[in-house]
């Protein structure tokens, strides 16, 4: 079984995560992420502020705590800025993340986000979402639309041989848990939630090819 198209199941993401309440952004954990930005923010006028908006109020503590550690370690130790700096931003963007009840695998480079989630955050910089959307709506429709007329075209020949019938039966099962996939994209609870509810999909998606 295929599983869900990247490109089409991060802009259902986005569009859920978009309208939700308890939205989140899908790179924070990256280095040109808007937590780490806000991070550097803090650190140069060492003023915690910016970054307490990022994490829940009784892991405020922990973030103040941390942001004084890394501030000293920077004064006392200039050789080892960026050493302790990054230190800093692994343990902000792990207590952000706990707070969401997401995993932190760790800070990843700059770059390294979903090319959908760029376009959310220029969107977002111009203060105009048309773009976003109308590419969203054709990556969306593309792809319905391509398991969908394969599903049709099987359905014409599944009685001709059980292997023809397979084929219809993979061609319709596809096409079902495709937009079944996209109505839980948008019905789910959004943010990190969304990390683990794609990992199901995919799981279940491999346990129907080994049957």
């Amino acid at each position: 079984m295929s599983k869900i198209n990247g490109a089409v199941f991060i802009s259902v993401l986005f569009l859920a995560m978009t309208f939700m309440p308890g939205k989140v952004f899908a790179h924070c954990d990256t280095m040109d992420g808007p937590v780490v930005k806000d991070a550097q923010v803090a650190l140069e006028k060492n003023d915690v502020t910016p970054i307490l908006k990022w994490v829940k109020k009784d892991a405020e503590s922990e973030v103040r705590s941390a942001f004084q550690m890394a501030t000293v370690e920077r004064t006392k130790n200039p050789q080892n800025k960026e050493a302790s700096e990054k230190k800093f931003f692994e343990t902000l963007i792990r207590i952000h993340r706990a707070g969401e009840g997401a995993s932190f695998t760790g800070l990843k480079p700059a770059g390294e986000v979903e090319p959908i989630v760029a376009e959310a955050d220029k969107a977002f910089d111009a203060g105009s979402v048309t773009e976003l959307t109308d590419k969203m709506t054709h990556h969306l429709t593309e792809g319905v639309t391509e398991r969908f007329n394969r599903a049709i075209e099987t359905r014409k020949h599944k009685d001709e041989s059980v292997e023809t019938g397979r084929e219809y039966v993979e061609a319709y099962v596809q096409y079902i848990h495709y937009v079944e996939g996209i109505h839980t994209a948008i019905a789910g609870k959004g943010g990190h939630h969304e990390e683990t509810m794609q990992a199901e999909h995919e799981d279940h998606d491999t346990k129907q090819t080994r049957e």
